[in-house]
């Protein structure tokens, strides 16, 4: 039990090293790559960025409103194709009531004439 106790600590002990070491390379790192601004240069460059950043959500809205005004805009084209295309039918359904008038006129003139020379037949 008191082996793996010091397997342990051994192990901490190792990684607090390591960590360590990972701190020292970064500060390093830091001291050779790192720019150091005064304080009116550091706000401009963070204005410029946050600048950026708008502007890039910006674009981004900007293309999102376009591809709703293409599903709009195409919406739009289909609402009037089906517009035509239901007052086609209409214009079709009242040609054939217009026949149809025309067909029963017909047949009631036809009748009328039928009945009369008949009538004239009885007599």
């Amino acid at each position: 039990m008191e082996e793996k106790g010091n397997e342990r600590w051994s192990a901490a002990i190792d990684n607090l090293s390591k960590i360590s070491n990972n701190f020292d390379s970064l500060h390093h790192l830091l001291n050779k790559k790192a720019v150091y601004v005064d304080e009116e240069t550091f706000n401009k460059a963070s204005l410029t960025s946050d600048q950026a950043r708008t502007i890039k959500v910006l674009e981004q809205r900007v293309e999102t409103l376009e591809r709703e005004l293409d599903a709009a805009i195409s919406a739009a084209a289909r609402a009037r194709t089906e517009k035509r295309q239901a007052e086609a039918g209409q214009k079709s359904w009242r040609t054939q009531q217009k026949c149809l008038n025309c067909t029963w006129k017909n047949c009631e003139r036809s009748k009328t004439r039928f009945r009369n020379g008949i009538t004239r037949l009885n007599f």
